[in-house]
């Protein structure tokens, strides 16, 4: 729904820059009660934040600053740490300061609550949304969802091909597509490996005696699984010295589809942090009732199906 983004997209939109241009112009935005963006500049002592909107200050008080910070469910972190960034914000009055300045007064706690009513409310498992990455954490990323308001998208469900740790695909301020994964109790979840394409999709890219890049992300006993792409990864034949995380180049030596399986020959390995690629998208609609990474031909079933509001996704692995 238009006015509804994680923070910091509307910010350098033509008609949020309007609405700042002059007193009048914000005046206009307070009657119609729009949602604006600026960038928080300062948090005081209080928790009170100075919001700079070019043509005078804003405040938004302490518990004005994020839904659940009146009620203490939410920590004062989650305001302190909106210094130098854009917040989004209802102006809810004008008053002037002790030099008789004008102050506007901002609530992103009202933004955030239309967000949630009309717009977050709305959504039901499957539903692909725009988000943006906030933090990451050894379980997972958080994502903006829609003003300030933040998701789980856990380790898991990142992509099909596992990593240790979700800064190995994601960065904070990354722009991505999500999908609902789930709404539990009002909570949502994300899942994002649906996106990310088929089994097929992404072995198309592939032939068998090229030579290509990949990532060794576990070592076995009998081989070591190399990730080819986020949602493709292949079985190596065992090589010394080899290591997760490290860079490889191998030699694709078979491509199975009825066993949904890539046989790998490690032709070299070397250490390198290369910083992760943005994520490229196979699906690009609104909504996915149901995900088959697996193909047709393949002995294994691995789909994903979304199920109703308040339900988990139902993961089905057939063999």
């Amino acid at each position: 729904m238009a006015g509804y983004y994680p923070e910091g997209r509307l910010m350098n939109m033509v008609e949020n820059l309007s609405s700042l241009q002059s007193i009048a112009a914000l005046t206009e935005a307070y009657y119609e009660g729009k949602i604006l963006e600026a960038r928080a500049v300062v948090c005081d002592s209080a928790h009170n934040l100075t919001v700079d909107l070019g043509v005078m200050k804003g405040i938004i008080p302490r518990e004005e600053g994020a839904i659940g910070i009146r009620e203490g469910t939410v920590r004062d972190i989650a305001v302190i740490s909106r210094v130098n960034r854009p917040v989004c914000f209802v102006i809810t009055d004008f008053r002037k300061n002790e030099d008789g300045k004008p102050v506007a007064m901002l609530s992103r706690r009202l933004a955030q609550e239309r967000c949630r009513q009309e717009y977050i409310a709305s959504l039901v498992p499957g539903d692909i949304i725009d988000a943006k990455i906030t933090h990451l954490d050894s379980f997972g990323a958080f994502a903006d969802i829609g003003c300030g308001i933040v998701s789980l998208l856990p380790i898991d469900a990142i992509s099909v091909s596992r990593i240790d740790h979700p800064r190995e695909r994601l960065w904070v301020g990354l722009e991505i597509k999500a999908v609902i994964r789930s709404i539990e109790n009002g909570r949502i979840s994300l899942s994002h490996k649906e996106l990310l394409g088929t089994w097929e999709e992404n072995v198309s890219r592939f032939s068998v005696g090229e030579t290509v890049a990949g990532i060794i992300r576990s070592v076995e006993d009998y081989g070591a699984f190399v990730e080819l792409t986020p949602n493709l990864a292949g079985l190596a034949e065992m090589k010394d010295n080899i290591r997760p995380g490290q860079q490889a180049s191998v030699y694709i030596k078979n491509i199975i589809p009825n066993r949904m399986k890539i046989k790998l020959i490690i032709i070299d390995t070397f250490d390198d942090d290369y910083r992760p690629a943005p994520p490229e998208y196979f699906y690009t609609g609104q909504h996915i009732d149901r995900f088959c990474y697996s193909p047709a031909c393949s002995e294994k079933v691995i789909a994903t199906t979304f199920s109703p509001l308040d339900a988990e996704p139902l993961l089905q692995k057939c063999i």
